[in-house]
């Protein structure tokens, strides 16, 4: 009889197949003793140059720039000098280099789990840097995906970006991982290929190599032991599924006919294709990928053929920037801001103009110029706004420059429980559901066991939202969500009861939405609205809306 484990579902999508494993770290043999310590280091420096090197080559090849980003980070990490002077001190204490590299980022990754938040997320990227150097000194294969020669579920404790961002759709069914949480890079890269993800799945590492399994990214379930003549049915299923949804177009509307804008979450211009989905337009575009593991801050010139090639890929559309959301939980070296406790809760967001007030000058600058060049009315919003103070000094900045369409993300309670002043000085809000889900409910959004607490389905996340949305139509004043919620079928009927006016998310995620919105009728989603904010829990909204979930 099959068995059901449970996780916290992050990309939505049915799949089954057989279970294979990520391949293991390499595992450190005895100490030896060292007779050349500069040959020795030598060794050790090279494999980590290699390293970087083989990472800035995936980059290169990556499908998108969140992939590419990501990777380049990976890479800049395996060459950071800091890195390379600790393996040094190593050597030159007498550890071989295999040993050497395995301290220097035991020690590092020691620190990037002691700062938290986003920091925190990057002590993935150290473990792959290491197991990759050190296979290359012991002349070991590279940890990777398997090639069992089928399709398959992968199943690891943790992946790296390096590990996800080629991974093939015809030959990876699904992921589950042990670990993460619904903003690891698992999550982020399923999402964006459109892959089944459940991630924080206890019992996994007990399920056998082989095994038949079925995976829901959407209620976060894997089955144990379904079988090969049931996994074939779920594949043909889905499969169909996933063909029918292919050919959905058209803008989001309830049954009755109430509008929804379907927005794309996106990174640059190469994220909007001719050939992409249909959507209504961008609703997040990151500007920090362009700024994202740069030892110099971009140029203006740069900025603004950056910004006006998005603009142009959206001819006549909807486009809204966030300016950038950068500080000491995203480090870029050229901000030169001082190290912080406690990350999350400093300098980031607007606050990095508290401290570099030109940083944000030039990207508004930027942005208009843009706007100009391309004739386009873009939104522009800034992320981290708590007070209508700041609110205020953004948008007069933000004017001043032309920009008429300005607004602030909601990430923090107090932001949301003051929306009706926020939207006293600005033009719109859009709503980033993990970091209001993290700081609404003091729970790292890293923290594997923490997961439930992250469900956007959570009440109280949701009572934000919905004061967020009255306040937005007092005034008649768009509220969007913007955060992964948004890529939730049946939340985004919740959140559309609630009174969002449109859902940003990625492209893959759309055709599966646009299908959630069209069989519900507003009223429906009110009442879905109100079933969820009277729930105890998630799960139980969820099985008082669809009765057997």
């Amino acid at each position: 009889m099959a068995e059901a484990l449970k996780g916290l579902g992050v990309s939505s999508g049915r799949a089954a197949g057989r279970v294979c494993r990520m391949a293991g770290p390499p595992e450190l043999p005895p100490r030896h003793p060292v007779a050349d310590t500069d040959a020795e280091l030598g060794l050790a420096l090279d494999a980590l140059r290699a390293t970087a090197a083989e990472l800035a080559e995936r980059a290169e090849k990556a499908p998108d720039a969140e992939a590419q980003a990501i990777l380049e980070a990976q890479s800049f990490i395996a060459d950071d000098p800091g890195l390379h002077e600790s393996v040094e001190t190593s050597v030159r204490a007498g550890a071989d280099a295999a040993h050497a590299i395995d301290e220097a980022c035991a020690h590092h990754r020691h620190a990037l789990l002691a700062a938290g938040g986003y920091i925190a997320e990057r002590a993935a990227d150290l473990d792959d840097i290491r197991n990759r150097a050190v296979a290359a000194v012991l002349g070991l294969p590279v940890p990777g995906v398997p090639t069992p020669g089928h399709p398959f579920v992968l199943v690891a404790e943790d992946l790296s970006p390096a590990d996800t961002v080629n991974l093939d759709p015809d030959t990876v069914l699904a992921l589950v991982t042990e670990k993460g949480g619904p903003t690891s890079h698992t999550a982020i890269l399923a999402r964006a290929r459109g892959l089944p993800a459940v991630v924080a799945c206890r019992g996994m590492s007990e399920v056998d190599e082989g095994t038949w399994v079925s995976v829901d990214g959407l209620r976060g379930e894997v089955e144990v032991g379904i079988g090969e003549e049931a996994a074939t049915e779920i594949q043909r299923l889905a499969e169909a599924e996933r063909r029918r949804k292919s050919t959905s177009r058209g803008p989001g509307r309830t049954s009755d006919g109430h509008p929804v804008k379907l927005l794309l979450n996106v990174g640059s211009a190469a994220d909007l294709t001719p050939q992409g989905v249909d959507a209504e337009g961008v609703g997040l575009f990151r500007t920090e990928f362009l700024f994202l593991d740069r030892r110099e801050e971009p140029g203006y010139e740069e900025q603004v053929a950056a910004y006006a090639a998005v603009f142009r890929a959206v001819p006549g559309g909807h486009v809204v920037v966030r300016t950038l959301d950068a500080g000491t939980d995203k480090p870029l070296p050229f901000l030169g801001l001082a190290d912080e406790t406690n990350p999350a809760l400093g300098i980031r967001g607007l606050r990095v103009s508290r401290v570099r007030p030109e940083v944000l000058d030039t990207q508004l600058d930027a942005i208009a110029e843009a706007a100009r060049q391309s004739g386009a009315e873009p939104w522009v919003m800034a992320p981290m706004v708590t007070t209508a103070g700041e609110a205020a000094d953004f948008a007069g900045r933000a004017r001043a420059r032309g920009i008429t369409r300005v607004g602030a993300m909601v990430e923090v309670p107090a932001a949301a429980l003051h929306a009706g002043r926020l939207l006293k000085e600005l033009d719109f809000l859009s709503i980033g559901t993990n970091d209001l889900s993290q700081y609404t409910f003091a729970s790292d959004r890293q923290h594997g066991d923490l997961a439930d607490l992250l469900d956007p389905w959570q009440a109280a996340l949701l009572q934000l939202i919905a004061d967020c949305a009255a306040a937005g139509q007092s005034v008649g004043k768009p509220v969007g969500v913007c955060g992964e919620a948004a890529a939730d079928p049946l939340l985004a009927t919740v959140l559309v009861g609630l009174g969002v006016t449109s859902l940003s998310m990625s492209a893959p995620s759309v055709p599966a939405v646009r299908e959630s919105l069209a069989a519900h009728s507003l009223a429906q989603c009110r009442d879905n609205a109100q079933i969820a904010l009277g729930s105890d829990d998630p799960e139980q909204a969820r099985k008082l809306i669809v009765p057997g979930w």
